[in-house]
Order: structure tokens, then C-alpha cells, then sequence
């Protein structure tokens, strides 16, 4: 039995949380079941702005989660945590309320689950898409010779420092946001940053970054299903790790192909937007998001 809260919650100060607060948040994660991921983590609170309310026995933090704010074009919301001791009473309600207080006009979107989703619709989010969570071993076909590996004309290599202003052209193109400060922290935060070119013209990118026990692919954008194709067979040829992706639910031929090389469908996300009937942006060229915390 806990001790008596020396306030109601109600009256715990939201405050912002800074990389200091990286190893708190990783313990936050780890109190509800999930990866501590204190790379993520370090990611978020230097590209994003966290907020976080103290647990008020001394035991770290009580809630927390973090915004990304892509100009004033959009702004992702991510890592809604509260710690299991104070789940369902209200706090996750109070930091929501701050973030859209806190973000004056701009549209804020988020990926839900299905836990989450009930109280992100009674705070005025609507469902404009989805993402299904895949994982696995890649497994190449035909003894190593994949069948559709992409378009014979694309081809993949390293992303190099050359490569910076492309990358951030159609990166806006395709977010229809400035995400200039995500992009910069893909070399130092991935393992692997790709790029795919077609007669040297730039026309996708992907990057490989380790989570826990597996590889994450994200963000994975490219002009069309089969240049996408190209750039996971890539990455999957530098590890031997299992890998993970949050796939859009509408690129559903990629969806197919990962599950035809042993990579199998998991949770599913809805996207959620507040203040803005849909996101901005191409959606056909966006594949998967970095996180799901940062869209």
C-alpha cells in the first residue's frame, strides 16, 4: 500500500524534462513493460521537448511524454507514459491537456494504441490512418537472390555529409514540414543511413538504429513501393539482428513482401490529428516514421 500523497495529483507541477531525465524516462518504460530504450529516449529529449510530472513519493517520475514540433506545420506527440502505480487517475489526461495548451494553433499528431485511443478521441483527435508493427529475421529469397529486390535502376549506398540538402528537399516534400533537426541526428543516431538514387538523382532514404535486442528501420522514405524495397533489402544485408518497422497500413504491397521474407505483423497504431482534417505531405512516399514518438 502506497503512503498518502502529500498533494492530489491534480496539484503535482508539469514541468520540462531535459536529458538528464533520460535515465528516469528509461525506468518509466521499463515500469510498464516496454524496452528501455535510453538511445530513443536520448533522441526525443534533445530533438523534442519533454514534459513530466514528479512522482511525488521521490521515485522518479510519476508520468512523462514528449513533443516534436515540425514548425508550425505540425508537431508529433510521443511516449504518453504513466507509472503503473498511478494508472487511471488522470495524469496522462493532465499532460495531454498541457501539450495541446502548450502548442497554440499548431496540429498535433500522435500514434495510438488501442489502449490509448479512447482518451486521445474524447480530447478531439481523429483517425486519419494507420501503422502495423512488423518484426522478424529477414530471410532472403532463393538462397540469397531476392525476385524483387526494387527497380534495376535504383541503386543503395552509405549517406554521406554530400547527400544532407537532398535528403532534407524531399524530406519536406514528402512530411510537408521542416524536420531539419530529426534529419541532422540520423548519422550520429543510426547505425545504418541510406540512400537511394536513380541516374543520381536522390529518391529515398532509411535508417537502421538499434532498440533493445533488435534494429529498427525508420524513417523509410522513397518515391515508390519498389525503391522502398530496395533500401530494407540493403540494411537487412548489415545485421543479424531481428528487425522492426511501423509500416503505413495503405502500403500494404510492402506489408506483403515483408511477410513473404519472415518479418511477421504485431500491434497495430492508429494515427491520430488535432486541429487539421489529415497530416501534411505525401503520404505515398512516406513508408515508415522514424519512431512512432516522433512520426
Amino acid at each position: 500500500m502506497h503512503s498518502p500523497l502529500p498533494r492530489s495529483l491534480a496539484e503535482l507541477p508539469i514541468r520540462r524534462l531535459t536529458r538528464g531525465d533520460l535515465v528516469p524516462c528509461a525506468d518509466l518504460c521499463e515500469d510498464r513493460g516496454w524496452s528501455r530504450d535510453e538511445h530513443r529516449w536520448g533522441l526525443l529529449l534533445s530533438a523534442g521537448t519533454g514534459y513530466g510530472i514528479d512522482d511525488p513519493e521521490g521515485k522518479g517520475l510519476a508520468a512523462a511524454c514528449v513533443v516534436t514540433s515540425n514548425g508550425t506545420r505540425l508537431a508529433a506527440v510521443g511516449m504518453l507514459l504513466v507509472a503503473g502505480r498511478y494508472a487511471r487517475q488522470g495524469l496522462g489526461r493532465r499532460l495531454m491537456r498541457h501539450v495541446i495548451e502548450s502548442s497554440g494553433e499548431t496540429p498535433l499528431s500522435l500514434y495510438a494504441t488501442s489502449e490509448g485511443q479512447p482518451l486521445y478521441e474524447q480530447l478531439g483527435f481523429a483517425v486519419v490512418g494507420g501503422a502495423d508493427r512488423i518484426a522478424g529475421h529477414f530471410r532472403p529469397l532463393d538462397g540469397g537472390r531476392d525476385e524483387s529486390p526494387g527497380a534495376p535502376s535504383v541503386t543503395t549506398r552509405p549517406a554521406t555529409a554530400d547527400d544532407l540538402q537532398s535528403i532534407l528537399r524531399l524530406d519536406a516534400d514528402t512530411f510537408g514540414a521542416d524536420r531539419t533537426h530529426i534529419i541532422t541526428r540520423l548519422p550520429a543516431f543510426s547505425d545504418r543511413f541510406l540512400v537511394a538514387e536513380d541516374g543520381g538523382a536522390l529518391v529515398g532514404y532509411a535508417a537502421l538504429w538499434p532498440s533493445g535486442n533488435v534494429h529498427s528501420i525508420g524513417p523509410l522514405t522513397a518515391r515508390d513501393t519498389a525503391t522502398a524495397k530496395a533500401l530494407v533489402t540493403a540494411l537487412a544485408a548489415t545485421t543479424d539482428r531481428p528487425l522492426r518497422a511501423d509500416i503505413d497500413t495503405r502500403h500494404q504491397e510492402l506489408l506483403d513482401w515483408l511477410g513473404e521474407h519472415g518479418l511477421e505483423k504485431g500491434s497495430r497504431t492508429a494515427v491520430m490529428i488535432y486541429r487539421s482534417p489529415e497530416l501534411p505531405g505525401d503520404w505515398t512516399r512516406r513508408f515508415a516514421p522514424l519512431t512512432v514518438a516522433t512520426g
